[in-house]
């Protein structure tokens, strides 16, 4: 997937919204960071995981721990291409979850 395309998709999400912090690209809920794409950088992109899915995914081709975000909570991708386009947006879906369950009952009232 193209980061075109994905940056539509990531911005078509109920709530979501872009920023810049580090000087990367980051998608946010509520102002809460759920995905980060170093697009100088190949594309690589860190997303938060759920912890039990944690070492099958970094003992994947291209994937680790992210550096400085949550341990076995957040790893960092090569790029958008080490998961095909329907894992990428099921994972992207699943990071934002997490994300908005962290949040108050009101504030996830307004995505459901």
């Amino acid at each position: 997937m193209d980061i075109e395309t994905f940056r539509e998709y990531c911005l078509s999400l109920p709530g979501t919204t872009e920023g810049m912090k580090w000087g990367h690209l980051c998608f946010m809920i509520e102002e809460k960071m759920f995905f980060i794409i170093a697009i100088d950088e190949d594309n690589s992109f860190s997303i938060k995981c759920d912890p039990e899915e944690f070492d099958a995914l970094t003992a994947r081709e291209g994937i680790q721990q992210a550096h400085h975000m949550a341990k076995r909570q957040w790893i960092r991708v090569a790029n958008l291409e080490v998961f095909n386009d329907t894992e990428l947006k099921s994972r992207v879906e699943a990071s934002r979850a997490m994300v908005l369950a962290k949040l108050s009952k009101k504030v996830q009232a307004k995505y459901v």
